[in-house]
């Protein structure tokens, strides 16, 4: 019989990416305690946005395994983490017109 689970190898890897991107998204926000607060750069906004893209799908794909389910499935899933990344960029891009106005 053959498994379609992740194998370990695998399991490990996606961790590692996942903290590699947790550290990239956290340095482009600007998270030190020496900064004082201030509007995040577009660039910045962006990189954010798309590391957290690429983590969430990693995450569907390997830890919930939706890379071996049906097409509806993956599509829902994805679809609904587009969309949600989608209404944070908008509210990201109204608060910052708003700033800049």
């Amino acid at each position: 019989m053959r498994t379609t689970l992740p194998s370990s190898r695998r399991l490990v890897l996606t961790w590692a990416t996942l903290m590699g991107l947790t550290l990239i998204s956290m340095i482009s926000a600007r998270l030190d305690a020496d900064a004082e607060w201030q509007a995040l750069p577009l660039w910045g906004a962006l990189l954010v946005l798309v590391s957290t893209g690429f983590k969430a799908h990693q995450v569907l794909m390997t830890y919930l395994n939706l890379r071996v389910s049906s097409p509806g499935w993956k599509g829902a899933f994805l679809g609904l983490a587009l969309v949600i990344l989608g209404v944070i960029l908008s509210g990201y891009l109204a608060a910052r017109h708003q700033l800049l106005g």
